[in-house]
C-alpha cells in the first residue's frame, strides 16, 4: 500500500471518528431535548387534571369536571382506582381499557416510562393519588412519541448522508493534497531510480516549490547527500587513478632494472639503488595511505602532552637547514616561547612536511622563512618560500590526496605523493587548530597554522 493512501485513508478515518463523536452528541442531545418536552407538556396535564379531581366521604375520587381532559387532545389520559378497575379516561383514548403503561400501576411513585401499546410508542408518566397515606389511585398520562420517532429517525439519516459525504469529500482532497505534497518523494524515487541505473550521481530532484517546509528541507537536504556522495565518488575515483599512477611508476623502474640485471647476469650499483630508491618510494606511499586510512577509521590517536613548540621549531629548523644545503637558505625570524597540549612527534611531522615541500619548490638561491608568535590565547607559525607560487584555482585542492599544482611545481624524483599537505591537513585539525595557505604565482607561497596555547 502506498504512502499516499495509507495517508488518505488514515485522514478519512480520522474525519470519520470526529463527525461520529459529534454526531453522537447532537443525536443524544437532540433526543434529550425532545423528551424534555414531551414530560413537561405531561406534567402539566397530570397537574391540570389533579387540580379537579376530589374526593367524596367515602374516600373514594370524584371527578367534578371531565372537560380539562378534552383540552389535552394530545395526550391520553386514564384514572384507575385502587382495585385496578378503570374509573375515567379522556375522549381521545375511545374505548381502550388496556393500561396505558401497567409498570406504573405497580409503582408507588410518579414514574415516567416508554410503552408500546398495540404498536403505538406512547410516553407515560403514572402518578399515585394519595390521600394521607392511602393510595386512592392513579393516574396516568401518555403522549404519542411518533413525532419524536420520526425526527430522530430523520436525523439519523441525515447525519449518516452528511457523515459520508463529508468523509468521501475529506478522501479526495486528501488524496489530492497528500498527491501534491509528496510529489517531491516520487521525484527523489525516480531521481534514485535513474542514478542506480545509469550510475550518474550528477543528476539532482527538481523542486519548483518556493517554500520552506520539510518536503523541501528533505530535497534540498537530499541534493546536498548527493552532491556530497559525487564529491566522494569523484575523489574515490582520482584517488584509485593516482595510486595507480604512482605505483606504476616506481614498479616500471624496478621491473626495468631487474629484467636489465637478468640480462646483465650481474647487479651493478646504478641499478641496485635505483631499485632501492624507488623500493623507499613505495614504502613512503604505502605508508602514507595506511596513516591515512588510519586516521578516517579513527585507529590513529594522538597522544596529548605539553609541547614546548618553540624548542620544536628551531629542532626543525636545524635539520632543515642541512637539508637544504647551500640551494636554498633557510631563516628563522621572531620566535616567542609557547606551550600547546599535543602530539610531539606529529606536530613535529607537519613542520617537516612543510619547510621540506617549501625548500623542494623554491628555485636555486630562494629564501624559506619560519616565524612562530603568539596571537591572544593561540599560536601562530609561518612558513613562507619564494618559490613560484599556486596558481588560484589550484589552492581549494592542495589538502587533497594526490592533488598537485603542476603548472608551478613540478614532479621530481624525489618529490613526494601528494599525500603530506592531506596529512598534514588531518594533524592540525585534529589537535583543534588551523592550517591556511596563501599564494600568488611568481611571488611565493606562505602556509598559517594556528594552535591553542596551554594558559
Amino acid at each position: 500500500m502506498s504512502l499516499r493512501l495509507r495517508f488518505t485513508l488514515l485522514y478519512s478515518t480520522f474525519m470519520g471518528g470526529i463527525l461520529l463523536i459529534f454526531g453522537a452528541a447532537v443525536y443524544i442531545l437532540v433526543n434529550v431535548i425532545l423528551l424534555n418536552q414531551v414530560d413537561t407538556m405531561l406534567a402539566v396535564v397530570v397537574r391540570d387534571i389533579t387540580q379537579v379531581t376530589k374526593v367524596n366521604s367515602m374516600g373514594e375520587l370524584s371527578l367534578v369536571s371531565l372537560p380539562p381532559l378534552d383540552m389535552t387532545s394530545n395526550a391520553y389520559v386514564q384514572v384507575w382506582g385502587p382495585d385496578g378497575k378503570l374509573i375515567a379516561t379522556s375522549p381521545s383514548i375511545g374505548t381502550l381499557t388496556k393500561s396505558l403503561d401497567p409498570i406504573g400501576l405497580k409503582v408507588g411513585s410518579p414514574i415516567y416510562e416508554d410503552s408500546y401499546l398495540d404498536g403505538a410508542h406512547l410516553r407515560v408518566l403514572s402518578v399515585p393519588l394519595v390521600v394521607g397515606a392511602r393510595i386512592i389511585g392513579t393516574l396516568q398520562v401518555g403522549a404519542s412519541l411518533s413525532v419524536v420517532d420520526a425526527t430522530r429517525t430523520n436525523l439519523l439519516s441525515i447525519m449518516l448522508l452528511i457523515a459520508v459525504v463529508a468523509v468521501l469529500l475529506a478522501g479526495l482532497g486528501s488524496w489530492v493534497i497528500l498527491g501534491r505534497a509528496l510529489s517531491p518523494l516520487e521525484a527523489i524515487t525516480e531521481t534514485v531510480d535513474q542514478i542506480n541505473r545509469a550510475d550518474d550521481l550528477s543528476r539532482r530532484i527538481p523542486y519548483q516549490e518556493q517554500t520552506e517546509d520539510e518536503m523541501g528541507d528533505l530535497v534540498v537536504s537530499f541534493n546536498q547527500t548527493l552532491e556530497r556522495l559525487e564529491s566522494l565518488f569523484t575523489s574515490q575515483q582520482r584517488f584509485l587513478a593516482d595510486v595507480s599512477h604512482e605505483l606504476r611508476t616506481p614498479l616500471t623502474v624496478i621491473k626495468g632494472n631487474v629484467d636489465l640485471i637478468r640480462r646483465m647476469k650481474a647487479a651493478d650499483e646504478e641499478s641496485l639503488g635505483s631499485i632501492d630508491e624507488e623500493a623507499g618510494r613505495l614504502t613512503r606511499l604505502v605508508g602514507g595511505l595506511l596513516m591515512l586510512a588510519q586516521a578516517e577509521s579513527g585507529k590513529l590517536t594522538l597522544v596529548l602532552k605539553p609541547v614546548e613548540l618553540d624548542l620544536l621549531l628551531t629542532e626543525v629548523f636545524t635539520e632543515m637547514c642541512v637539508l637544504a644545503g647551500s640551494k636554498v637558505h633557510v631563516h628563522l625570524n621572531e620566535i616567542d616561547q609557547v606551550m600547546v597540549n599535543g602530539d610531539r612527534d606529529r606536530l613535529k611531522q607537519v613542520l617537516l612536511n612543510l619547510v621540506a615541500n617549501a625548500i623542494q619548490y623554491t628555485p636555486q638561491g630562494g629564501d624559506v622563512f619560519l616565524s612562530m608568535s603568539k596571537i591572544g590565547e593561540q599560536a601562530r607559525i609561518i612558513i613562507r618560500d619564494t618559490g613560484p607560487g599556486i596558481p588560484a584555482e589550484d589552492l581549494p585542492h592542495i589538502f587533497d590526496r594526490f592533488y598537485r599544482a603542476e603548472k608551478s611545481r613540478t614532479r621530481s624524483t624525489t618529490s613526494g605523493f601528494g599525500l603530506g599537505l592531506s596529512i598534514a591537513h588531518w594533524i592540525v585539525e585534529h589537535h583543534g587548530g588551523q592550517i591556511k595557505v596563501e599564494s600568488k604565482e611568481g611571488k611565493g607561497t606562505t602556509f598559517v597554522i594556528w594552535l591553542s596555547i596551554i594558559k
